[in-house]
């Protein structure tokens, strides 16, 4: 099928994807700008779980000040090379990171940084408060685990809904970038300041 370059430009600037790539997408999807957008989602997670491995020694420090001067964040974002730490596009995620830290309060990256005695204690207080209720054992274990899941998503970075599209996760965010760029980007570590606090 012929695909019009006016879709192929459109598909372009809502993906970032390169101009082959989107016109290999519109054909694959008939000429369906959103399949075509599905499709190369989906070539971009691919994408990054290929470079998930690899190292990443070199990006930048990110500041971010908000809410007059009440917010603060610094963020240490990282790369494969020192040419992707100075892309305006690196940075721009940098900043939309930065932003979620300012407004969700993650307290940390990932599940994995969590503390093994913080994820006891936040299963066991959910278990007894469902067995307080009344439930038998078997159903305050599930319980507690989706309350776990629950927690995870308000205390991880990578599992928390993007502020600006919650239909996908910072994780999800990450990759969409990863797939733009080239380059393995992972988020090293933050600090987020609140005045007062």
């Amino acid at each position: 099928m012929a695909v019009d370059a006016k879709l192929v430009k459109t598909l372009r600037e809502m993906t970032g994807a390169g101009m082959l790539e989107c016109k290999a997408a519109l054909e694959e999807a008939n000429g369906d700008l959103e399949q075509a957008v599905e499709i190369l989602r989906k070539k971009g997670v691919a994408k990054a779980a290929k470079k998930a491995g690899r190292e990443t020694k070199e990006g930048l420090i990110h500041s971010y000040i908000h809410a007059g001067g009440r917010i603060g964040v610094l963020l240490e974002l990282n790369c494969e090379t020192d040419f992707v730490a100075r892309n305006e596009l690196f940075k721009e995620l940098a900043n939309e990171i930065a932003l979620q830290i300012a407004a969700m309060k993650p307290q940390y990256v990932k599940r994995e940084d969590i503390p093994r005695e913080v994820v006891e204690k936040e299963g066991e207080i959910a278990r007894e408060a469902a067995i307080a209720e009344g439930k038998p054992a078997h159903i305050a274990e599930k319980i507690a685990e989706g309350k776990l899941e629950k927690f995870y998503k308000e205390v991880c970075l990578y599992e928390q809904p993007f502020i600006k599209d919650d239909k996908k996760t910072v994780e999800e965010l990450i990759k969409e970038y990863i797939a733009k760029i080239g380059e393995n980007i992972q988020v090293r570590r933050f600090c987020r300041y609140e005045l007062g606090e």
